[in-house]
């Protein structure tokens, strides 16, 4: 009968935004007396409740990207080595990547922007929020020039511009609230911990987290990338072309359902995409330098 009483009651506090902030029914709970009266465990699940849908419904800090960025990355080196033979090859992917950074319409963020490489022939790019880029030395060594290369980490900077990630997140943080609400009940019913029952929940969202670097954006968000790619190629002075050349190059190249081919839309329909684009930016790209630090760097 409790615990049919106590449901009820943190029914009509969760759904009573408009007289009570979600902080405040959290301080609520937390006292002593009312924790007499309904149980600690019941006053801790309401708590945890009204904690998570008002942090649902906070907007992430830059420094919060960051970090969870971070998290991110650490857990995608748990599945990939860092490519470490070459310092000279990374400290290139990053100058390019500061050319299109600075020129782009977010050249500032937390922690800037970082490239690394990854010690695998698999062909793929990862970008997780805060400004974590890594590409595969597969892919590296699939580009023919520093254009395409260019197209490599502006797709990924593109992504991060976007918040394509970040926007997953938030949106995942209002789907754990109702969760915790739901299991922090459940718990109450079934006598289990409640803080045990949200901490699972946040390593879930951390999986979840992994999970959508893993197995890559959606396909109108992969889309969307490339044509900010393209844009942001153009202002840092490099070919747009040389991304549609590389995803032509990769079509050839995947022959499985791993790397680009498993996270990215197929070539064909990235390339119909970035075609319907690309002939906005007409002008006359000076290769030769980039083909001489091109090629000292890759050989």
């Amino acid at each position: 009968m409790k615990n049919k009483i106590g449901v009820i009651f943190i029914t009509i506090f969760i759904f009573s935004g408009m007289f009570f902030s979600c902080k405040h029914v959290s301080n609520f709970m937390q006292k002593d007396g009312t924790q007499k009266v309904l149980g600690k465990n019941f006053s801790n699940a309401v708590s945890a409740s009204a904690d998570a849908i008002g942090t649902a419904g906070e907007d992430i800090t830059p420094e919060q990207e960051y970090y969870i960025g971070r998290g991110v990355a650490a857990n995608l080196l748990g599945r990939y080595k860092l490519y470490t033979k070459r310092p000279d090859l990374t400290s290139y992917l990053n100058k390019i990547c500061a050319a299109i950074t600075i020129n782009s319409p977010r050249p500032d963020i937390y922690n800037g922007y970082h490239v690394a490489i990854l010690d695998s022939d698999e062909i793929n790019g990862f970008a997780t929020p805060g400004g974590h880029i890594y590409v595969t030395y597969g892919l590296i060594k699939a580009a023919k020039n520093e254009d395409q290369l260019a197209g490599i980490i502006a797709h990924e900077v593109a992504h991060i511009q976007l918040k394509h990630g970040i926007n997953a997140i938030k949106n995942s943080r209002k789907t754990q609230a109702w969760l915790v609400t739901g299991t922090a009940v459940s718990g109450v019913a079934g006598g289990t911990d409640v803080k045990q029952l949200t901490d699972a929940l946040n390593e879930s969202f951390a999986e979840l987290v992994q999970t959508l670097v893993s197995n890559g954006y959606s396909q109108s968000q992969e889309f969307d990338a490339d044509n900010t790619a393209l844009a942001l190629m153009a202002s840092a002075g490099y070919n747009p072309t040389g991304l549609v050349n590389l995803i032509m190059s990769l079509g050839s190249l995947q022959v499985d359902e791993s790397g680009f081919g498993k996270t990215h839309p197929s070539p064909a329909q990235r390339i119909a995409n970035a075609q319907k684009s690309v002939g906005r930016y007409k002008a006359i790209y000076k290769t030769a330098l980039r083909e001489k630090r091109f090629k000292a760097a890759t050989m």
